[in-house]
């Protein structure tokens, strides 16, 4: 095994749920909320269903109510917006998640669109992304934000650091590179027709992955001493039924050139959960005209909670 610092994403992810935990006792005691999450899935997609069933567990534990919404495959497009708009007037629910991918007859952008922008904890509709695009934004994508934390614990500032990103999805590529922005990095964004992306991906200082395709980033693409974020989430067939979870970065390589690097399976994946639990508490919090913690200083937040 190399030398990088392995970048512990259950571990802070761990501390962040705790701080949301104390938050929500503290709203629950002061206000008498209780944080609610809908989450809306759509057919029977196996991976989805793991996912959707460690978010009800973590809010569970974490004390929010949580409304599963699990629909057949045959749903159709003007029943699932019958069910947000529902959502969207129901007070007991402050966050709002539609589960993709979406079965191939239904259509997502519209339906995301229909969530309203304060009850929107993905971060997806129009609103919402354009506020981050404009330095405004109170809810931030799940994973982004959980990759942007982990960078932070290992970088204090990213001012003038050199980023770069290998995907442009709305999902996470370009919210990533927006939010490395505003911390003043320098960002170059990657992907499937980008040319010599192995040199550009070289001189970062910060080189992030998130395209889905195995072991990709090889340590010939890697700077010596960069952080290094993987995103990926691949299965690879060993057999007999059996599997390995891989990510985008040639791991146990990469580890030999690289200062820091998230492990596959256990870095960015916690960190989305607790970033999805920390929105809703946000949500819960807007629509009752209470302020938030801003985002951007969860990181100092969590030193000091502990």
């Amino acid at each position: 095994m190399g030398t990088a610092k392995i970048i512990d994403g259950k571990s802070i992810s761990s501390e962040l749920k705790d701080w949301i935990g104390f938050e929500i006792i503290k709203l629950s005691d002061t206000r008498k909320i209780i944080p609610g999450l809908a989450v809306i899935i759509v057919g029977d997609d196996p991976a989805s269903k793991v996912y959707v069933r460690n978010k009800t567990k973590t809010a569970k534990k974490l004390g929010m109510n949580i409304y599963d919404y699990i629909l057949p495959s045959q749903t159709q497009q003007v029943e699932l917006a019958s069910l947000i708009m529902n959502l969207n007037n129901d007070s007991k629910v402050h966050g709002i998640l539609l589960q993709l991918p979406l079965p191939g007859h239904l259509d997502a952008n519209p339906l995301l669109s229909l969530i309203h922008p304060d009850k929107d904890v993905d971060a997806l509709t129009p609103v919402n992304v354009g506020k981050l695009q404009s330095d405004e934004a109170s809810l931030i994508p799940c994973t982004p934000l959980g990759s942007y934390l982990l960078i932070k614990n290992q970088l204090e500032s990213l001012s003038g650091k050199h980023s770069v990103v290998i995907g442009r999805s709305l999902l996470f590529g370009k919210p990533m590179g927006q939010i490395l922005l505003l911390e003043n990095s320098t960002v170059t964004m990657t992907h499937s027709h980008t040319l010599n992306i192995q040199d550009l991906c070289k001189s970062a200082d910060i080189l992030i992955a998130a395209v889905g395709s195995p072991v990709m980033v090889k340590s010939s693409w890697v700077k010596r001493d960069a952080v290094v974020i993987d995103v990926g989430i691949n299965r690879l067939e060993q057999g007999n039924e059996k599997y390995k979870i891989v990510g985008d970065v040639d791991y146990e390589r990469v580890s030999n050139i690289a200062k820091a690097i998230t492990p596959v399976p256990g870095g960015v994946g916690p960190m989305t959960i607790a970033c999805l639990m920390f929105n809703t508490l946000c949500a819960a919090q807007i629509q009752n005209h209470i302020s938030i913690f801003p985002w951007r200083h969860l990181n100092t937040k969590l030193k000091n909670f502990k």
